[in-house]
């Protein structure tokens, strides 16, 4: 066994530990949380939306807990400033007793931070936010700083009770690497959730990685190998959710508006990767490429008025999508 094949055996058992340790408190999601884990490895930011109450907070709390990561956690209010978020400049007296300014980090300045309800906060916050999430930086006062590594930006939206909100524009969305959503729980886990959450045993999360592992599965994941056949694979599925182009279907040309960019792409490409190593592989099928087009696209495809008067979804937009793609590109293997 070459030195290679051993990183990425030790890969496959660092995820398993990983994956154990968060089913331990988190009763099913399984879906929502490997799509959670592809993305933090694949050194992108998350935007989960459900309704309340599904355990959100939760998940993010308890994948920072087990892989002992920094976690903050931001509750998004129309009277935010980006200063309660970016921290702030106080004057204060030195061992001299003189006067200086001294920098009071905020809560950006975590390992995994948690923007809930991201769409209540101002257009001015949001940005700051997504400062951030672009640039790993901070700029307070005309001063940049930077944030540890790794970063991660875990956002939540509410897709109920909209009023007085203030949407993510569609170019802050694409900073995303992803879009989740998170379903209500079978009767089943409903009932495994009451067990292990209002009984007298206390589940404690136990440690199952360090940063270092983190920052040693995010540098696998770039190693991983896509071939020019699943690249042009990947290509032509972003490619088709264009509706100017003669390849893309005819839902698309029909009720989308504006397609996906090279960053869709780029995201689809990292995604993939991910889900490959979680799946002990060290190259990108077609199969990874198909299910990491839902989470990748579906905020990335702006539908148009005809698309939201028929209650078309993005999800039944993006499964015609990869599948005229995958004829297109004949004979790929799976």
């Amino acid at each position: 066994m070459n030195e290679k094949e051993q990183q990425f055996n030790e890969a496959a058992v660092l995820i398993d530990k990983v994956k154990q340790e968060i089913s331990r408190f988190i009763v099913g999601q399984e879906e929502v949380t490997e799509q959670v884990l592809w993305s933090i490895f694949a050194g992108g930011h998350v935007l989960l939306e459900g309704l309340p109450g599904l355990g959100k907070t939760m998940l993010v709390r308890t994948i920072s807990e087990c892989m002992d990561l920094e976690f903050s956690r931001i509750q998004f209010t129309p009277d935010l400033m980006p200063s309660d978020i970016t921290g702030t400049m106080l004057l204060q007296p030195d061992e001299d007793g003189k006067q200086q300014f001294i920098f009071h980090e905020g809560p950006l300045f975590s390992h995994i931070v948690l923007a809930d309800e991201i769409n209540r906060a101002t257009p001015k916050t949001q940005s700051s936010l997504l400062e951030a999430m672009g640039e790993k930086t901070v700029t307070v006062m005309g001063e940049t700083k930077q944030l540890e590594q790794p970063f991660f930006v875990l956002a939540t939206q509410n897709p109920i009770d909209m009023e007085g909100t203030y949407p993510l524009p569609e170019a802050q969305m694409d900073r995303f690497i992803c879009k989740i959503h998170v379903s209500y729980p079978s009767k089943e886990e409903l009932k495994q959730i009451v067990l292990r959450t209002t009984g007298k045993e206390t589940i404690k999360i136990e440690k199952a990685a360090s940063i270092e592992d983190v920052i040693f599965l995010q540098q696998l994941v770039k190693e991983v190998l896509v071939s020019d056949e699943m690249l042009d694979y990947a290509v032509s599925i972003i490619a088709s959710t264009h509706p100017n182009t003669e390849e893309s279907p005819e839902v698309v040309q029909k009720y989308v508006q504006f397609g996906s960019g090279p960053r869709g792409l780029q995201s689809l490409i990292k995604m993939a990767k991910a889900r490959a190593l979680f799946a002990g592989r060290y190259h990108v099928s077609a199969g990874d490429l198909k299910q990491t087009a839902y989470p990748v696209l579906r905020h990335r495809l702006l539908l148009n008025f005809e698309a939201e008067a028929s209650g078309v979804l993005a999800d039944s937009i993006i499964a015609e999508v990869v599948e005229s793609a995958y004829k297109l590109g004949k004979g790929l293997s799976v």
